[in-house]
């Protein structure tokens, strides 16, 4: 019979298997705590993913198909995604805040026979019926009842073989470009992220804090490896800086995940300091540049290491930064992690080497199935070595330093070709928010007849702080090159941002072309 230590020290292992074992090891610990302080131990956690695994079998669910779900986060909907993966089924998660249009269309695509979602989707969703059968995660009307929907107390599912290629959910990530594209990871691939939790601390004795949502890889990447070490997920269903401070606080938090907008909300709390933080061990953030300043505070004010992950849902090479064993690396996003390959490459797909900027490209053994259906897009996502190795092509700029430290500059997209000179938007971005009165900053590039492209920033204030846009604009332009120099500066309420962070330009770009120039 396997064993826990066995399997954590695999080179594969299954999450149902390791959540029953967890289960055997402590059914009392518990598993899930929710920030209204529901809550269910191992024991009753395993049994209720025991019923969905059940249910998705007696319904004709095959190991393979998938499911897709739609809801805010709760107990009943980390069920249904071990459930699904006891039973072999793909979990399609799927963000609330898509259109109704959207949502369908991801179902559609990944093939699911069942949609759970909740109350809020459901009055979103009124316009686009999703026409598959449909079950209410809360009890609501939204479907039929979850609970009356799962199988009796104390059944079990039919044992499922499940290999590293298997399927373990499908994510659907538009960035910040448009269709969805589904992201297939695999039962292999999600284990890299469960196999190095011991290395930082995923033990019974973990309590880890999530206000990022369950359909983001962001949340899911510290969720399993928390589970699969037998600590504590507490789940907020949206953040809120002063009630994820009262949390971490109240459980006592040694782990958790952030995007670098919440950690600034955090950090700009006038009572940040009163509440004790001491218990953390590491603080882990991703999706979205994070500011070497904005790091420094959180170093220098909030107990535990900080670590910075570069990577993307598809896989392929991650970079990790320990901000805490690197002070002066904090503008980089660090080095590429153990049996991670990650080379840059120029226009011609030519490997360029150290202080020469080019679009950053990665393998390793965590990498994406391909984009669900979609092998056109699955090509254009890769780029073959020399070697004949398949690399994924991540559409970010950077260039590592002499010491193999990575610095982003931006998405390529998003780099702005004004009279032949490459502009990257990082650069004057980082150069508008040395202005004392400026929160937030994002460059773009719009069409102009003089340069092909000119650069235009939104710039969101501080709180309480008041400048006029043309100051501002004239600070930034005398402290940088005559090709860089700001065309316009929109002062806005706040920057428009994805569901973890990441600012959207494609919808700057549309505002100024729509609202600025109509």
């Amino acid at each position: 019979m396997t064993t826990l230590a066995d399997m954590m020290t695999a080179d594969y292992g299954v999450m149902g298997d390791i959540l029953r074992l967890r289960t055997q090891e402590n059914p009392d610990h518990p598993a899930i705590v929710m920030e209204t302080g529901e809550s269910v131990t191992y024991g009753q956690f395993d049994a209720l993913v025991d019923r969905v695994a059940a249910s998705l079998q007696r319904d004709g669910i095959q190991s393979g198909e998938a499911v897709a779900v739609c809801a805010l986060s709760s107990i009943p909907y980390t069920a249904l995604f071990l459930g699904g993966l006891r039973a072999g089924v793909a979990v399609a998660p799927i963000a609330p805040s898509s259109t109704p249009q959207a949502i369908a269309g991801m179902v559609a695509d990944c093939g699911a026979k069942l949609f759970f979602l909740d109350a809020g989707v459901a009055e979103a969703q009124a316009p686009v019926p999703v026409p598959v059968r449909t079950l209410a995660l809360d009890g609501s009307a939204a479907g039929e009842a979850f609970e009356a929907w799962l199988a009796p107390e104390g059944a079990k599912p039919k044992p499922v073989e499940i290999t590293p290629g298997h399927p373990f959910n499908i994510i659907y990530s538009s960035g910040t470009t448009g269709t969805p594209k589904g992201i297939v990871q695999s039962h292999g691939m999600r284990w890299k992220h469960v196999f190095r939790g011991d290395a930082v601390g995923y033990a019974p004795g973990a309590v880890t804090v999530l206000s990022t949502p369950l359909y983001s890889n962001t949340t899911l990447v510290c969720f399993f490896p928390t589970l699969a070490g037998g600590g504590t997920v507490v789940l907020m269903k949206k953040f809120d800086a002063g009630k994820y401070l009262e949390l971490a606080q109240a459980h006592r938090m040694t782990h958790t995940m952030l995007v670098p907008v919440q950690y600034r909300r955090l950090m700009e709390r006038p009572d940040f300091d009163s509440y004790d933080l001491s218990s953390t061990h590491l603080k882990f953030c991703t999706s979205a540049p994070f500011s070497a300043e904005l790091k420094a505070d959180v170093l220098k004010r909030w107990p535990g290491g900080l670590v910075e992950y570069f990577g993307m849902t598809e896989g392929g090479g991650t970079c990790i930064l320990m901000c805490h064993e690197h002070p002066d690396k904090l503008h980089t996003v660090g080095r590429p992690a153990p049996g991670h390959d990650i080379r840059l490459i120029d226009e011609d797909g030519v490997q360029v080497g150290p202080g020469v900027v080019g679009e950053i490209v990665g393998r390793s053994q965590g990498m994406m199935n391909g984009y669900h259906g979609q092998p056109g897009k699955t090509a254009e996502a890769t780029w073959v070595s020399p070697e004949g190795w398949n690399f994924i092509r991540t559409g970010d700029v950077g260039r590592f330093d002499e010491e193999g430290f990575l610095t982003l500059m931006d998405r390529k997209k998003d780099m702005i070709i004004s009279g032949g000179f490459n502009i990257y938007p990082s650069d004057l971005e980082a150069e508008i928010v040395q202005h004392p009165a400026v929160a937030e900053a994002a460059v773009v590039g719009v069409p102009s007849d003089a340069w092909g492209e000119t650069p235009v920033a939104f710039v969101a204030l501080k709180t309480g702080e008041t400048a006029e846009a043309e100051a501002i604009r004239a600070f930034v332009n005398g402290k940088v090159g005559k090709t860089q120099r700001l065309a316009e500066l929109h002062l806005v309420d706040a920057l428009p941002r994805s569901h973890i962070g990441k600012v959207l330009k494609r919808e700057l770009r549309d505002f100024w072309q729509v609202s600025l120039k109509a």
